[in-house]
């Protein structure tokens, strides 16, 4: 079997990173139809919080696939959907427990947008430079992490203005990271000044940490203002954590990092372990104004997804999960910042928990997008699925399961170096 010989029934719209043709995984590993095996520091793009069929996920997909599969969740209720909506609620922070389940990240961003406009009845959002919330036409709308998504799509949703988050690559040169948050505080507030008027604002959308953007974490006195300026102006705060949240930072959701909670919260990706599955959480006065039939979905909540993401949770709990996130994050951080030391194409090494990202540079600190692809490529034939971040496509994100062991980050820490010793000077 041959990927090529299949390709020309599939659309070229989706990019595909490798010609792979995977037939299992288990924990950190895929095995393709060769019986090649890979060390997956990518799963499924942050999506495997317990790494690939993990046994008790297993077992709850069976088991409720054996009762029941689906029969729409807007016409009927289900034991483990019900379940979920619970126990969600009581890992969210603040009195975010009114839960609206859906598919997919730029599903449940799409979402939030509409209740956010339905609660205040105003007509705009505000969005971040290098962010990403994803494809459909809403979250497009305000994503701002490469002008290549927006290409032959305008005009998008309206009323949607752009304003300026803490990275490198986006303030001035130089600065450094009080500077860089005070330069975005009042590129916002400029931005009320001349282009829209706050009160006309139903939400500020955004990562507390940038994932596709390139991992960028802002300081808390960024997050903390945008906070302060939503509570000013009437303006609802939209957390995107669907690849920052449930677990990833080392804390259930990167926002805690910041000692601020969202009017709105939107989860997916890893909420139930690998199986299509996300959700729009809010206060229940937030959610009242959402009234029947201004929202919906055929699949959202779907009874097995819910069942999975019970397990999920479960897991958290007995595993003491988070508590493995910090200690393996660090321990792959200092890994990180001792190839930072040994070779000098690495600009930078970023991020919380286990969303973790190192940056390539060449020496004059243009982007090296080059050498990554370059690196990417040898890890690739070296056994090591990896994946790329930022504008200039010169990140490499580290998106392992959360319950990932040390000699697994021994081992994919050195191919790359491995890998780097062929292509970057020491």
């Amino acid at each position: 079997m041959k990927f090529e010989d299949y390709q020309p029934y599939l659309s070229p719209a989706l990019a595909k990173a490798t010609n792979l043709i995977v037939e299992s995984g288990q924990g950190c590993y895929l095995t393709d139809i060769h019986g090649d095996r890979y060390l997956d520091f990518v799963q499924g793009i942050a999506v495997n919080a317990l790494g690939h069929c993990h046994p008790k996920i297993v077992e709850a997909i069976k088991d409720q696939s054996g009762k029941l599969i689906t029969a729409s969740f807007n016409v009927v209720n289900y034991p483990t959907t019900l379940k979920l909506a619970k126990r969600l609620s009581e890992v969210t922070p603040g009195q975010l427990n009114s839960v609206f389940f859906s598919n997919g990240g730029a599903e449940a961003v799409d979402g939030a947008l509409k209740l956010a406009k339905a609660y205040t009845k105003r007509p705009a959002i505000i969005a971040f430079q290098g962010s990403f919330h994803g494809r459909t036409f809403g979250a497009l709308s305000v994503t701002g992490s490469n002008a290549k998504y927006r290409k032959y799509y305008e005009p998008l949703v309206g009323s949607v203005y752009f304003t300026a988050y803490p990275s490198k690559d986006i303030c001035p040169k130089g600065f450094n990271e009080e500077q860089r948050t005070r330069f975005c505080l009042n590129e916002l507030d400029h931005l009320f000044q001349y282009l829209i008027a706050p009160d006309q604002v139903a939400a500020i959308i955004m990562e507390p940490v940038q994932g596709e953007g390139g991992y960028v974490v802002p300081t808390k006195a960024f997050v903390q203002g945008i906070r302060d300026r939503c509570d000013q102006y009437g303006i609802l705060l939209i957390m995107d954590e669907i690849q920052s949240g449930y677990g990833r930072t080392g804390k259930m959701f990167a926002c805690e990092h910041f000692d601020v909670v969202p009017d709105i919260l939107t989860v997916g990706k890893a909420i139930a372990g690998g199986l299509p599955m996300s959700a729009v959480v809010s206060k229940k006065e937030i959610m009242a104004e959402w009234h029947p039939g201004m929202h919906g979905t055929t699949f959202g909540g779907h009874p097995i997804c819910a069942a999975a993401a019970l397990a999920v949770l479960d897991e958290f709990q007995q595993s003491h999960l988070l508590d493995h996130v910090n200690k393996t994050g660090t321990y792959l951080k200092d890994q990180l910042v001792r190839l930072q030391k040994k070779y000098c194409c690495i600009s930078d090494v970023r991020g919380l928990g286990l969303m973790l990202a190192i940056e390539f540079s060449h020496p004059d600190g243009t982007p090296a997008g080059d050498i990554l692809e370059k690196v990417r490529e040898g890890c690739l034939n070296n056994n090591l699925l990896t994946l790329s971040c930022g504008v200039h496509n010169n990140g490499m994100r580290f998106a392992t399961p959360l319950n990932v062991k040390k000699e697994e980050i021994d081992q994919g820490v050195a191919i790359i170096d491995r890998v780097l010793s062929q292509i970057c000077a020491k």
